[in-house]
């Protein structure tokens, strides 16, 4: 017999941002690493993010769907299925949910068509997992878990948990809890992308200067517990440097941009006065007074995000 859930257990929403807040110095080197890699992966899939942020919303759909009929899928069972039913969406939903322009959006669902990655059948509209190069979100759920881990270890030091969960349990709790988890995991991402494109007016420029602030932060003397040895890689191999800072080529490598366009969006970034350069080309955090007071703003909401993010994950994984 399962023992049944106390109202205690639960963590309170208001207390947990408060300690995200206090704690962000340590999440942050997690975060940095789960976006950037998230936002590269989804660029390189097709080139290009905004046709991959069109494809998942239509995805989270199904996810929407197993929440209001209070339905549990796990990620095998999830990933099991070469396609996915999703409802017709009208294209000025899908532009004012993510701030893509409508006729960017229709161009976008044309391509994804032409692709037969979405595809109609009758009245009903198909995902079709065969028609791309797929894959599990495996590195997606891997940082997650890291980033939930460290802040498990915040928790229990707040004695809010009564012990800190490793990787490989809070991985397990979030396959078994798959579709509420990753449902609150998209709905972060689109605000996370939507805040930062209206700042930055694309989502290319977005992802390179998180990469060079991934660097930053990553070479500042931040450990990530558990995960050294990935760093030590990312160094050594990918920004071929110890310094703080980071190349155009090591950033289009990372990011899977074209090198031309990562040197034009750099252009871009130093005129925000949001980066500079130094003799040896290399690229690092750099913000002036207005630039810091306009973005710390946006990274106020996003640790607001964040941290209901965390929340209602936690809740979900323990309680369940």
């Amino acid at each position: 017999m399962e023992k049944v859930p106390s109202i205690s257990s639960e963590i309170n929403k208001d207390l947990m941002s408060k300690i995200t807040y206090k704690n962000f110095n340590d999440v942050s080197p997690y975060f940095y690493k789960l976006i950037t890699e998230w936002m590269s992966d989804a660029y390189k899939l097709f080139n290009d993010m905004d046709k991959f942020l069109i494809m998942i919303y239509m995805i989270n759909t199904d996810f929407e769907f197993y929440r209001r009929n209070n339905l549990n899928i796990k990620y095998e069972d999830f990933y099991n299925e070469k396609s996915l039913e999703v409802p017709k969406i009208k294209l000025s939903k899908i532009s004012e949910d993510l701030g893509i322009p409508k006729e960017s959006v229709r161009r976008k669902i044309s391509f994804l068509e032409k692709k037969k990655i979405i595809r109609k059948k009758g009245k009903q509209i198909f995902i079709d997992r065969t028609a791309y190069e797929f894959q599990k979100p495996n590195n997606t759920l891997k940082n997650l878990s890291q980033m939930l881990r460290a802040f498990s270890k915040i928790l229990k030091k707040e004695n809010l948990l009564d012990e800190s969960f490793d990787n490989l349990e809070i991985s397990r709790m979030i396959k078994n809890n798959f579709s509420f988890c990753w449902y609150q995991f998209f709905k972060f991402i689109f605000a996370y992308c939507f805040r930062w494109r209206k700042y930055f007016g694309d989502l290319e420029i977005m992802l390179i200067g998180i990469t060079i602030a991934f660097n930053s932060v990553s070479t500042a003397s931040v450990k990530l517990r558990g995960v050294e040895s990935y760093i030590d890689k990312w160094r050594e191999q990918i920004l071929q440097s110890n310094e703080r800072g980071i190349n155009a080529m090591s950033i289009s490598d990372i990011t899977g941009i074209p090198r031309p366009t990562v040197i034009r969006k750099i252009k871009n970034l130093i005129k925000l006065n949001m980066i500079s350069i130094d003799k040896n080309k290399l690229l690092y955090i750099k913000f002036d007074e207005k630039s810091l007071k306009e973005t710390s703003k946006l990274q106020n909401e996003t640790i607001n995000d964040l941290s209901d993010l965390m929340v209602r994950v936690f809740n979900q994984i323990r309680i369940n």
